[in-house]
């Protein structure tokens, strides 16, 4: 019985970092080799990390990862290996090199080059036109690269037509809500439709505004999944596949074999070189039981939302994060994340009252701190706003208070939060969500300050879900239950609140979703129902705003549609969709 011991290594990898990548490389080949394994795959760019973006156009960082990749196949013994990296002929091309007995034994340039949503690979990266299949261990194999196994008459059915029982493909693919179901039930009917099996690797880890949930997979040749690796972390996902099973599937459906032998006439024979031979170590030791715990839709954007900002923080080589608390739900939200990424060591709180604070959000930003046991420091704002309106008493004079005086009190609050993050090199996290984002109902250089928006992709109503969520999963909740009780409000004012300014946020993140995610217009979203005003006054917002979202930190993508590299619109532009 012909058998296949595959191993994926979802790793972290580190844009950049071409020696810590490699040495994580070269421990998994390790690890698989101590396990038996016959084929290993690491994600896609994994010698770079992914994406790269501009450092592709500097030579002496494609030189260095070939380097790399030479210093890694020097010690692929007794296992084949599947890596990404860059390429460089006469040009450059996302690659995976197929390494074992020493050498580099081929080379797989990806085909279908993503131009869309947060991808720019047509920007750097020459498309291939070759579709490899290699021998190892008796099976026969493809190698294909993320995009191009979307694709149902891409690569990966050429290569079932050519002969390939199993099909690897590496992955640099972003984590967002609902990817899962579509990324899995897309394999499945790949894996079903070629009666091939599928092995899908991913990375793992965060990279600025993105998040990569590894969720390894591999689906048999009937489609049914065989193994799925673990969410937002590193694994060595190992599994014998029964390639016997495939060549029996192929015999049963006549079908499959008429439209393969099309295949083969349309493209001719393909080059099918043996990688590796028979190893020394054929009598197989037994896997470990995999028992890997699915989750739900709230633990699973929770999880990316820790993961990214662990990830943006460590690898930039911070140490420390501060985050100014008001009381209110979106900084106690941040705080929770922050100290279940980091540490509560690593994690301090800045209570900064104004006149118009209250005492009970004064106490609900004590009370939370002292439960995540985080450090946390109180500067009341008073005398700094006392002192500026005193020194534009003359410039105001003849004024009633407005916006001004508002924004006054979330920049002397940012002014604090910079000098501390300046005197310490503590990094600061702000706390706007997307909601606001959308609507501009933000201060720049204010609440807007810092230098990463970890929720700046997470909609208020959703805050308010992952606060309950969080609250649920520990023996005790975390986030005060006044906190989450209380009407939302900037405290700017006497009596503030929110929907003075906005719609109510179940309305509003509605219409937020139809028309920046959706793109829906003004007249399909006053047709589903929603009051005309409404519609155009948040469509207004939303535009009038650009400006603003485009001084804003980064933060971590976790819907279809971020704003930020994912969405780009023209700060000028004299289009109003109403």
């Amino acid at each position: 019985m012909r058998s296949l011991r595959v191993g994926l290594a979802q790793i972290d990898a580190t844009v950049g970092d071409l020696d810590g990548n490699t040495r994580k490389i070269l421990e998994y080949i390790d690890r698989a080799r101590s396990l038996d394994v016959d084929l290993v795959a690491f994600p896609e760019l994994a010698i770079t990390g992914y994406p790269p973006e501009d450092l592709l156009l500097k030579p002496s960082f494609i030189t260095e990862n070939m380097r790399k990749l030479r210093e890694i196949a020097d010690q692929v013994r007794d296992i084949a290996a599947v890596v990404g990296f860059v390429d460089a002929a006469d040009d450059i091309f996302n690659a995976a090199a197929i390494l074992c007995n020493g050498e580099v034994v081929g080379v797989y340039h990806k085909m279908f080059l993503p131009n869309y949503g947060v991808f720019d690979e047509d920007r750097y990266f020459r498309a291939g036109h070759e579709y490899p299949v290699y021998v190892v261990n008796g099976c026969t194999v493809g190698v294909n690269i993320c995009e191009d196994i979307w694709y149902p008459g891409g690569p990966t059915r050429v290569q079932a037509a050519s002969g390939a029982e199993v099909i690897v493909n590496i992955n640099g693919s972003p984590w967002h809500i609902g990817k899962r179901e579509i990324r899995e039930k897309m394999l499945a009917t790949r894996a079903r439709d070629s009666a091939v099996i599928v092995c899908y690797d991913n990375m793992v880890g965060g990279q600025d505004e993105l998040v990569f949930d590894g969720d390894g997979l591999i689906f048999d040749q009937r489609g049914n999944l065989v193994v799925r690796g673990k969410s937002f972390a590193e694994d060595l996902i190992v599994a014998d596949l029964d390639i016997e099973a495939v060549f029996r599937s192929r015999l049963h459906d006549p079908r499959q074999r008429k439209e393969f032998l099309a295949v083969r006439r349309e493209i001719g024979t393909l080059p099918c070189p043996a990688v590796c031979s028979q190893y020394s170590h054929r009598a197989m030791s037994l896997l470990p039981k995999r028992q890997v715990e699915s989750y739900d839709p709230l633990a699973e954007i929770y999880a990316a939302l820790v993961l990214g900002t662990k990830d943006y923080i460590w690898k930039n080589g911070f140490r420390k994060v501060l985050i100014g608390l008001s009381g209110g739900i979106d900084s106690s939200l941040t705080a929770v994340i922050a100290t279940d990424a980091l540490g509560p060591d690593n994690v301090i709180g800045v209570s900064m009252p104004s006149r118009y604070s209250s005492p009970g959000s004064r106490d609900d930003a004590r009370q939370l701190a002292n439960n995540l046991g985080i450090r946390l420091l109180t500067i009341p704002i008073e005398p700094a706003f006392k002192a500026s309106l005193e020194m534009l008493s003359d410039a105001f004079a003849g004024t009633e208070p407005n916006v001004a005086e508002e924004n006054l009190q979330a920049r002397i609050r940012g002014n604090i939060l910079m000098a501390l993050s300046n005197k310490f090199g503590w990094l600061v996290l702000t706390t706007g969500n997307k909601s606001e984002m959308a609507t501009g109902y933000s201060t720049l250089y204010g609440d807007m300050a810092g230098g990463f928006a970890v929720i700046k992709d997470v909609p208020k109503t959703l805050v308010y879900q992952l606060a309950e969520y969080r609250n649920a999963k520990g023996p005790e909740p975390v986030i005060p239950a006044s906190v989450i009780a209380k009407e939302p409000s900037a405290e700017l004012r006497p009596n503030q609140r929110d929907v003075d300014s906005l719609p109510p946020y179940g309305i509003l993140d509605q219409i937020l979703e139809y028309y920046v995610e959706e793109d829906r217009s003004f007249e399909e979203i006053v047709g589903m129902g929603y009051d005309e005003a409404i519609v155009k006054r948040v469509i207004s917002m939303v535009d009038g705003s650009e400006y603003k979202r485009r001084q804003a930190p980064p933060g971590i993508k976790i819907t279809p549609r971020a704003f930020g590299r994912d969405r780009r619109l023209p700060i000028t532009s004299r289009f109003r969709p109403n």
